[in-house]
């Protein structure tokens, strides 16, 4: 029977304990660092100059013009636009020009794009129901655009991609404008960037009407056919929307918003 020493068993113990607390410490060093990264990429980004961002707009709008349908209805929403923007405080606006690229597809959806871009697709118009619930979702997207979320989820998506590139290698971390794009479209806002939006949103509902009725009628709608697949890539890049109905209607019984009648949406489809 082969001779086993206590000794050496005892020795081995306290390295194989050592080498776990040794991989916990670097492990959490790593996670701290991580950290540590996001967040001051996440604070930079308030510095970044409104002409920087659209040098970035530059890469990614065109893919969306190429499909763009510069009509009459383009014309309608760029107007609300402008009337929104009448609303917004000297320094929200920043010296910014946000527009509308209107493009005719059955996508329910609107994106915030570098460059004071916003899309909205004919999917979307579809099925609002007022004019109140279109004010408030631009409303929502300029609030994205105030809090630069756009930028901080292109941020965080290459970083990631970069931390990946560094560690496995083998990663190309952005081959084209194609790929600025994907990631563009793709990008999913943190709940708490989406609050701060709706907030945001239902603020500026509230300069421009005097009162937030259609606030939350869009997303209540949404909640009863989240699962019709039309609302499929909506859904994909935004929060559940029972939560947001009910944050919405939080803010309006704090805030003790009126509420009074809706307009008609007046805006011709085509």
């Amino acid at each position: 029977m082969p001779y086993s020493s206590p000794i050496s068993d005892r020795t081995s113990e306290p390295k194989a304990r050592q080498i776990i607390i040794l991989l916990i410490i670097f492990g959490s060093i790593i996670t701290f660092l991580l950290y540590s990264l996001f967040s001051l990429a996440n604070n930079l980004v308030n510095f970044i100059p409104v002409s920087v961002e659209s040098k970035i707009g530059s890469l990614v709008v065109p893919s969306f013009e190429k499909k763009n349908k510069s009509n009459n209805t383009e014309k309608q929403l760029n107007q609300l636009l402008n009337n929104i923007e009448q609303k917004l405080s000297n320094d929200s606006l920043e010296k910014r020009d946000y527009q509308i690229i209107y493009i005719a597809e059955d996508t329910v959806n609107a994106i915030a794009l570098p460059g004071d871009k916003i899309v909205i697709y004919e999917g979307l118009l579809k099925e609002i129901e007022s004019e109140n619930e279109l004010v408030m979702i631009l409303s929502h997207e300029i609030g994205h655009f105030a809090n630069r979320d756009h930028l901080r989820s292109i941020g965080n998506i290459i970083l990631m991609k970069m931390v990946i590139n560094y560690f496995l290698g083998g990663f190309e971390i952005l081959q084209s404008g194609a790929d600025l794009t994907n990631l563009v479209v793709n990008a999913q806002y943190s709940q708490t960037q989406e609050k701060k939006a709706d907030i945001f949103g239902i603020n500026l509902l509230y300069k421009y009407y005097g009162h937030v009725n259609g606030a939350t009628d869009f997303f209540e709608r949404l909640e009863k056919e989240e699962k019709t697949p039309k609302f499929t890539q909506f859904l994909s890049s935004h929060p559940l929307p029972r939560k947001r109905v009910k944050n919405l209607e939080r803010l309006i019984k704090e805030n003790n918003y009126p509420l009074k009648d809706k307009k008609l949406l007046t805006i011709d489809i085509s």
